[in-house]
């Protein structure tokens, strides 16, 4: 076992004008510059650092899961939304697991939770939509990678290890994803062949080749001899969809979201209750600034966790639940002086783990993209021959048939994973200022906030807003115990247990409960890119 990591060590942010990659792993980001340097542009270079993260971060993202994307296009001016998250199977239904006993609840890795796996069909409608490159090109560096292997990095091999004893040990195929049943080490070289054939396959026959033929047949073999019922229909009928994104304006900020199902909502709501704060006038890390932006988070996860859910289904009176008018009624629950630990869900009337980088081309178009299994290697069931773990995403599912969220077949589940983006308003274009995330599970939209607050109260540049110690609420509900990252001062957990909030502080490796984020900032005179990659991660920022 490698030494507990002390984080102890500085970064400064990176400038470049030519274009930029951010993210988790330094080998990603060398292919997304590489797309760049062919020619690509901000698309092409994102899906070739999401092919390269399945590969090299197979603990936390690729083709068996899903993805999430904001696409800035500069000539236009505009932010675009793709939702690349697949829908329950057709034979999924509540009575189903009532009837086998299930309806208390699912375990976390059962294949039930598996959800038809929507990344290959975003990164092909991205590349459609937005991209310059052929898809061929775009994969070529993530097959090398895969073909001829690489060495694994250091924080990417400790979660490997946990997911090779946690699913991979029981998982049909798991084994696939070890090194003779045990996970790589850090440096040690791991290949994937059955993942260069998949991205081969994809390279030449596009989503197609995903979703139709080998591919879906095996991913149904798999599943359904595992007690699950994903169908190779199921997966033939798979669609992704380009939606408006939502928005707030923030100290003059606009930040963007995904609609749901995801749960961007709970980032913009928890910004619009801080607008009436002088949060600049209190010290960063102090128990008064913490406890408003803990209690904002706390209102605005009671009203994500009811709202956000499949817009096909269940629509959120969004323009209502965004509104400055129902921010202000709400800000009025918050006690500046205690915790409130029980809040509920506001009643509007309409008018409701995990990679994330981001990428700025030379032209200033920008992509913040976000790609997950969920639970590390989701439900760690490997499809024979084929390189990826299945997602667990299903997990997220209400079982309650009154819920929003309830599960039904067909439909979308609560999304954890949400890409952000924030401009200026300029008319009636956006002038792009940064695409940004912050990934792992219900600690996204509160890392959103986190480092919004930061960029934008605080002056912070992309390194030092990521370098900040965060809190997490650790369950994403109202009433969940906030954890504190070491750094933050041992007096403020005091003055924050005083004022009753449930807290405990969190170093070492269990920081990846505060998220692993990515910032690019562009300037918009100069066109001058500052870029930032999470400490708690092992990725980095650079650019061209």
């Amino acid at each position: 076992m490698q030494p507990e990591t002390s984080f102890q060590s500085r970064r400064s942010s990176v400038y470049a004008r030519g274009g930029m990659v951010a993210a988790s792993q330094p080998l990603a980001v060398s292919a997304g510059l590489e797309i760049l340097r062919q020619g690509g542009n901000a698309a092409d270079a994102a899906v070739a650092c999401a092919a390269a993260l399945n590969v090299t971060e197979p603990t936390s993202t690729g083709l068996g899961g899903d993805c999430f994307a904001l696409y800035y296009e500069a000539a236009r001016g505009q932010v675009s939304a793709l939702n690349g998250s697949g829908r329950a199977p057709a034979g999924l239904t509540l009575a189903r697991l009532r009837r086998e006993g299930l309806d208390g609840g699912l375990p976390p890795y059962h294949p039930y939770t598996i959800t038809v796996p929507g990344a290959c069909a975003g990164w092909c409608d991205l590349i459609e939509r937005h991209g310059r490159l052929p898809l061929a090109a775009v994969l070529a560096p993530a097959v090398r990678l895969a073909e001829e292997g690489f060495p694994v990095a250091p924080i990417t091999a400790y979660f490997w290890a946990r997911g090779a004893e946690r699913q991979l040990a029981q998982a049909p195929g798991g084994q696939e994803l070890t090194i003779g049943g045990r996970a790589p080490q850090a440096g040690e070289i791991f290949r994937n062949p059955g993942l260069a054939r998949t991205l081969r396959a994809v390279a030449e026959g596009g989503k197609a080749a995903y979703y139709q033929g080998p591919i879906a047949e095996a991913i149904e073999r798999v599943v359904q001899q595992a007690g699950g019922c994903l169908s190779a229909a199921d997966l033939a009928a798979h669609t992704s969809t380009w939606e408006a994104p939502i928005s707030t304006l923030y100290r003059g900020l606009r930040v963007w979201e995904c609609p749901p199902n995801g749960q961007g909502l709970a980032a913009l709501l928890a910004l619009n209750l801080l607008e009436g704060y002088d949060l600049a006038s209190l010290p960063p890390l102090s128990a008064a600034r913490l406890h408003l932006l803990i209690e904002a988070m706390r209102l605005a996860f009671a009203d994500t966790r009811w709202y956000a859910a499949d817009p096909v289904f269940s629509p959120a009176p969004l323009e209502t639940l965004l509104s400055k008018e129902y921010s202000a009624a709400r800000r009025k629950l918050i006690d500046p002086h205690k915790a409130t630990l029980d809040q509920r869900r506001g009643a509007p009337v309409a008018g409701s783990d995990t990679v994330y980088f981001c990428t700025v081309d030379a032209d200033g178009n920008a992509c913040s993209f976000i790609n997950s299994n969920y639970m590390g290697f989701g439900t760690g069931i490997v499809p024979a021959g084929w390189g990826f773990s299945l997602q667990n995403r299903g997990h997220n599912f209400s079982l309650d048939p009154n819920h929003p969220n309830a599960l039904a077949p067909g439909k979308r589940p609560y999304h954890t994973i949400i890409p952000g983006m924030i401009t200026r308003d300029d008319g009636e274009r956006a002038q792009l200022v940064a695409p940004f995330g912050v990934m792992g599970g219900f600690m996204q939209p509160q890392g959103h906030m986190q480092v919004v607050v930061g960029l934008a109260d605080d002056g912070l540049d992309p390194q030092a807003a990521l370098d900040r110690p965060r809190f997490c609420i650790e369950d994403g509900t109202a009433g969940g115990k906030a954890a504190l990252e070491e750094g933050i001062p041992a007096e403020t957990l005091a003055q924050l247990a005083e004022m009753g909030h449930s807290v405990q502080m969190v170093g070492g490796y269990a920081r990846a409960l505060f998220g692993r984020g990515q910032i690019i900032r562009r300037d918009p005179v100069s066109g001058v890119l500052c870029g930032g990659s999470d400490p708690r991660a092992d990725g980095c920022a650079m650019g061209i």
